[in-house]
């Protein structure tokens, strides 16, 4: 039986930490309403002021300006237009493959850096492939794209360091966010322990403490964002922060996808999971199984986060998030892992 939805974002009943009310509507969005009305007096949020003076601090003042990550998507493309064209920044662009990133998202950032004639540094490793392998066989619970993110953001935080860059610039929306201040963030955006989050994180620290840990291969594999944080600070020697042009921009897609269309020749992907998104084939598989282990997927918090702040409609956030791949686009992927049948 289908568990119900929140009648006011998409998160679905799932105890003991997604509750729904006698209204149906859920604890996050309740506690949603309480900081709302608590911030209301004394908290104005995020304003581009803000982000500006962030810039402007550390305009010319290395080589690169900032480092710009960029997937091939809409947001990471808007986020590098805004900096190189707005906001009249030098970036280094940085773009991640960890092997399951489809050609035509790695061809949309060509083109992208290619007409914004900005330097780009394309990255491309098998180092997890073993570890998603082994997250798919051992049936774990983990969502793939927190494990992901640790490498990603690692990576990341190495590069500026090389480069002494001081600003590292995501295309990570409102979405993406947690908290009613959402304030400028020492920590990556990633790295949310909200309720929403908690059945996640536990699996999360499980399988690194099981399958991580215990592998010579990963000996040096960050086992938790805090670990990403630490290394890049005692390690990479790095002060950079991590900031998203969305956060401070009002609205969302519907300003800035007619702009990357019409000044880059951007165009959404034909095939990517949520709809209208850019994200690795991984997601196919990660998606299905965390609906399938917790009810929902950290795309259904993002959704959700994304109602509460106006930028979408619940009918849109649906829409999106509608599962209607078949077993087909499911045995591609699973094949490349020596793993077909397991989900």
């Amino acid at each position: 039986m289908t568990a119900p939805i929140c009648v006011r974002c998409v998160l679905p009943h799932a105890p003991p930490d997604i509750l729904l009310d006698a209204e149906g509507v859920c604890n996050i969005c309740r506690n949603f309403e309480a900081e709302e009305r608590a911030a209301a007096s004394d908290d104005r949020g995020l304003l581009e002021t803000d982000f500006l003076k962030i810039l402007d601090k550390h305009r010319g003042k290395q080589e690169y300006d900032c480092l710009c990550m960029l997937s091939g998507g809409k947001d990471s493309t808007a986020a590098l237009y805004y900096v190189k064209e707005k906001y009249k920044l030098n970036p280094l662009v940085f773009t991640f493959n960890q092997g399951f990133v489809p050609e035509e998202h790695l061809a949309s950032a060509q083109k992208t850096v290619d007409k914004l004639k900005v330097d780009w540094i394309y990255f491309q490793t098998p180092f997890m492939k073993d570890m998603f392998r082994k997250i798919v066989q051992t049936r774990s619970k983990v969502v793939i794209c927190g494990i992901c993110s640790l490498w990603y953001m690692l990576k990341t935080y190495e590069i500026a360091a090389q480069f002494n860059v001081p600003i590292i610039i995501s295309g990570w929306t409102k979405g993406q966010t947690t908290g009613s201040s959402r304030s400028v963030l020492s920590k990556c955006a990633c790295d949310q322990n909200p309720d929403e989050f908690k059945a996640m994180t536990a699996a999360t620290k499980d399988f690194m403490e099981k399958h991580v840990k215990t592998d010579p291969k990963y000996k040096d594999f960050p086992m938790s964002m805090a670990d990403v944080m630490q290394t890049a600070k005692t390690k990479y020697k790095s002060k950079a922060v991590v900031l998203s042009p969305h956060w401070f921009v009002p609205g969302g897609p519907e300003e800035y996808v007619p702009v990357i269309q019409e000044k880059l020749g951007w165009d959404y992907p034909e095939r990517s999971y949520p709809k209208k998104s850019t994200n690795c084939d991984l997601n196919f598989v990660a998606s299905k199984l965390a609906v399938k282990n917790f009810g929902y997927s950290h795309y259904h918090i993002e959704m959700s986060n994304m109602i509460r702040l106006g930028v979408v409609t619940r009918e849109e956030a649906l829409e999106h998030l509608k599962m209607d791949y078949g077993e087909e686009v499911l045995g591609d992927i699973l094949a490349k892992l020596d793993s077909r049948g397991m989900v």
